[in-house]
């Protein structure tokens, strides 16, 4: 694992979080979503209180100066939102001096996995009496719920509701189903991030009566395959450590590639 390598695993965050606020743009302009360019990566905004919104693939390719966090923590503070940022074991220990010393909190810890893809590998045929095919477009917010009653089966809090949505309705994911008598049970999406080469796999779930079927496995391969054939090296994998999420990844031939942190630094009171 080097700097190049990591850079490329980290657009997997990066990349879809600024399609979202793109999406949102568009769909939901009242929120204010907002992304840009900065130090090599992006910073992202995508609404109050929304988990997802951060700054990602900051200083990997080029040194991460203070006038760079400068410009992330007034991108945030002029939305009344809290500066986040990703870090790797990558960055140079400066960088993590730096944060420090502004004050910074870890507010997650995420590991990195990944495996190489070869478009000529075979995978096993879809569970028993399941389909997989290909997402709608006009499925998407079908999709979204899934994942979304997947997560929280008593019912999502405001922050979350809705949120999952826009993942099926960017440009360039790799949406894929799993039905079973032709109801939708299970879905999971990826994207391709050019000119990364590399495949981000996210936005998975599967309805709690339709579980260890092998569903997610049976998604996740065609998923890969997708990449592999649109020329993807890589395909990776964000999860917390010791998940069955990513105990399935490790036993499909993923590996830790290293594991990361989303540092946070809260809105000073007036």
């Amino acid at each position: 694992m080097d700097k190049s390598l990591a850079r490329r695993l980290e657009a997997v965050e990066e990349l879809p979080q600024v399609f979202y606020a793109r999406v949102l743009q568009k769909t939901r302009p009242e929120i204010g979503a907002a992304e840009e360019e900065i130090c090599g990566g992006h910073m992202v905004f995508a609404g109050q209180g929304s988990p997802i919104g951060r700054a990602v693939g900051l200083g990997l390719d080029r040194p991460f100066t203070t006038e760079d966090l400068d410009r992330v923590e007034e991108f945030y503070r002029s939305r009344n939102a809290p500066a986040q940022v990703d870090l790797c074991p990558l960055h140079d220990p400066s960088v993590f001096e730096m944060f420090k010393d502004r004050g910074y909190a870890i507010a997650e810890l995420n590991n990195v996995l990944y495996r190489r893809l070869d478009p000529k590998e075979e995978f096993p045929a879809a569970p028993s009496g399941s389909e997989i095919r290909r997402g709608l477009p006009e499925e998407a917010e079908a999709a979204g719920n899934i994942v979304e009653r997947a997560f929280f089966p008593d019912g999502a809090p405001e922050a979350y509701r809705g949120l999952l949505a826009p993942l099926y309705q960017m440009d360039g994911a790799l949406v894929f189903v799993a039905t079973i008598d032709t109801r939708m049970v299970a879905c999971g999406v990826g994207m391709i991030m050019q000119p990364h080469g590399v495949a981000g796999m996210f936005g998975a779930g599967t309805l709690t009566e339709f579980r260890r079927r092998g569903l997610q496995t049976a998604l996740l391969r065609a998923r890969m395959a997708a990449a592999a054939q649109a020329g993807c090296e890589y395909a990776v994998v964000v999860t917390q450590g010791g998940t069955t999420s990513q105990h399935n990844c490790e036993r499909m031939g993923f590996r830790v590639a290293y594991s990361k942190v989303t540092v946070i630094k809260q809105l000073e009171k007036a």
